[in-house]
């Protein structure tokens, strides 16, 4: 059996990029999916090469929504569910870069806008699904971070805010939901050549920063950390080899993630791969603790 057969997902962000790579994974896994977003031209072009890796057991559909939009959520969820009644898996893959500058050079409204579609499309969706899932007596939320979470990124505050702040929502309701047994986990997948790559370079240094850009310069040339691995780990974290690891933020590139179940009481009796505060004494620094 494929790791995902007989199972269902909601895939946010599938026209493109990382989105459509874990869709193409799912379907490829067995599963049936719905996926969503803005571009209906690219995501038809989507569902079409989707349904052509489909067995004749797996639906493939396709929704336009706004993910920042609550009625719009709320009627796609309504119709992944009457399609797809044993949908149990979620993947928020929806995101933008928002706003590229100094803060207080940002149009406020972009920056709004890009906090909207990254953190308040992924609670929106939850928030819909999450009663169908404690329903089903299981589920699997699978949320897309990066680096914004974890490093400062000066010139992409909104990006970088909505990335951390969506860790910290998903570490949050992986404790109210795992007496459901629904698993909630963030992927850090890497640095991806992707629109959003090609959004940084067009923007140039004198807006993203230097050295930013010449990284991002360096990551185009290499080809980037590669779409295959973290569409791998959302097939991984979907799937019942990853039962009970919930509440972490995983690296596609740099964890080993294939072998997680067999540490799995550290993972639940720890804060690895959680997001904390670093104290003096965890950098071997006699300050600052008593």
């Amino acid at each position: 059996m494929a790791e995902l057969d007989g199972r269902a997902a909601l895939i946010t962000g599938a026209s493109q990029g990382l989105g459509r790579e874990i869709a193409t994974a799912y379907v490829r896994a067995g599963a049936s999916v719905v996926i969503c977003a803005r571009d209906e031209a690219m995501l038809e072009t989507v569902r079409a090469e989707l349904q052509a890796l489909a067995g004749p057991a797996q639906k493939v559909i396709a929704r336009r929504c706004d993910v920042s939009k609550p009625d719009e959520v709320d009627a796609l969820v309504t119709a992944s569910l009457a399609a797809l009644p044993h949908l149990d898996i979620l993947v928020n893959s929806a995101g933008v870069y928002g706003p590229k500058g100094l803060v207080e050079d940002n149009d406020w409204l972009e920056w709004v806008r890009a906090i909207e579609i990254d953190l308040f499309g992924a609670v929106l969706l939850c928030r819909a699904i999450v009663p169908h899932l404690k329903r089903h007596g299981r589920g699997k939320i699978i949320q897309l971070s990066g680096g914004g979470a974890t490093t400062p990124m000066p010139r992409l505050t909104a990006y970088a805010t909505a990335k951390a702040a969506v860790v910290r929502f998903a570490e949050s309701i992986a404790l109210e939901l795992a007496p459901h047994h629904i698993d909630v986990n963030c992927i850090a997948p890497g640095a991806l050549n992707t629109r959003m790559l090609d959004e940084i370079l067009a923007a140039g240094p004198a807006v993203v920063g230097e050295d930013f850009y010449q990284r991002s310069l360096k990551q185009k040339e290499s080809g980037g950390a590669g779409l295959e691995r973290g569409a791998a780990l959302a097939v991984y974290l979907a799937s019942p080899a990853s039962d009970g690891i919930t509440g972490r933020l995983i690296s596609a590139v740099w964890d080993p993630w294939a072998d997680l179940q067999t540490h799995l009481n550290d993972l639940t009796t720890s804060d690895i791969y959680t997001l904390r505060r670093i104290t003096p004494g965890d950098r071997g620094k006699d300050w600052g603790s008593k």
